[in-house]
């Protein structure tokens, strides 16, 4: 499982990295005034130390004040929904990845959607604020008691455009997969994949991506959302290896009108430099902490506050031995809840 993880995520860093570079390689050309300030350096953050004697709350606190970390939220959009929700952290000066998946029935209340029960998951939060970029990121600094800086979204539109624009991804359909939403817009949404070796085209790259549960008398994933993930794994390591062995202009003009962030070109280009050397030995990934539980009869995953804290003061490298029980944290279970 951990393997598992660890190779999804890189290919999908790997992919991000190709693409959202050329995307803003791309930018400069046309659109120049996008080009705005870097991060800074390790000097200026000594010069910034040195110059803010600040009195910190917690030696996690401190330690976000004086780290080199950049935290940055992954989006994949499904509609106004956010689909896949993780978390990204790099640290400039160590090198060091880590990769928080958030999944997307992590509970967060809205006092605002008191009524609803459906919109206190936090895949609900992008699609139902004015500036929904805006919202997702507090929703996760909420829960996981630490800044994020940037964001970067891709619609599954984004997806099909980048398998249109490399010919499709030969790709082995586990089963075969069939499924009927009369009910998902205006025309419904309809999978039906037959099982086998084939080249995957644009929309069947969102059916295959999308597919959970099938038809009466056909068959789903055996282990839940777990199969989805692994062939999303699958797909996108054949998806990237066919991308890195061919020209990337055709797939940047295709991707770059469904992908969006506040990273500027010259913080990109910076975090490109301080990643020279990056090893996968130094990337490391987890779920955030929690467990699934029904809250009425919707399915919800609980988010564990004192765990999240424990696991923020290891990926600054606050020593353990510090008593995380004097702080505190979003923890979901302590919440209200609606059903």
């Amino acid at each position: 499982m951990k393997q598992f993880i660890k190779v999804f995520i890189f290919s999908l860093i790997i992919f991000s990295v190709v693409i959202t570079t050329g995307i803003f390689t791309y930018t400069k050309f046309i659109s120049p005034e996008g080009i705005a300030g870097e991060f800074p350096d390790d000097e200026d953050n000594i010069e910034q130390a040195e110059e803010d004697e600040e009195e910190f709350d917690s030696p996690l606190e401190k330690a976000i004040h004086d780290s080199n970390r950049v935290n940055v939220l992954l989006i994949g959009l499904e509609g106004p929904r956010s689909d896949t929700i993780m978390l990204a952290s790099f640290d400039r000066k160590t090198k060091e990845g880590n990769i928080i998946s958030i999944p997307r029935d992590t509970y967060y209340y809205r006092d605002a959607y008191d009524k609803y029960s459906e919109m206190q998951k936090i895949n609900a939060v992008f699609g139902s604020e004015k500036d929904g970029y805006k919202a997702l990121m507090e929703a996760v600094e909420d829960i996981a008691g630490i800044p994020v800086d940037k964001y970067v979204s891709v619609e599954y539109d984004g997806v099909r455009a980048a398998v249109e624009a490399i010919g499709g991804v030969n790709f082995n359909v586990p089963f075969h997969m069939k499924y009927t939403d009369i009910y998902d817009g205006p025309k419904g949404f309809y999978i039906n994949i037959p099982a086998g070796q084939q080249i995957i085209y644009g929309d069947k790259a969102i059916e295959l991506l999308r597919f959970r549960n099938g038809d009466p008398g056909y068959p789903s994933y055996p282990d839940g959302d777990l199969g989805r993930v692994k062939t999303q794994q699958e797909f996108m390591k054949a998806a990237v290896k066919k991308s890195l062995s061919l020209k990337l202009p055709s797939v940047i003009n295709a991707v770059y009108p469904h992908v969006k962030t506040n990273f500027t070109l010259t913080e990109l280009f910076g975090l490109a430099k301080d990643a020279i050397g990056f090893s996968t030995d130094n990337l490391s990934s987890k779920i955030l902490p929690g467990e699934p539980k029904y809250l009425g009869k919707l399915s919800f995953y609980i988010p564990n506050g004192q765990e999240i804290l424990k696991a923020m003061y290891d990926l600054y490298d606050v020593p353990l031995s510090v008593d995380t029980n004097e702080e505190n944290v979003a923890d979901a279970t302590d919440t209200p809840y609606a059903p």
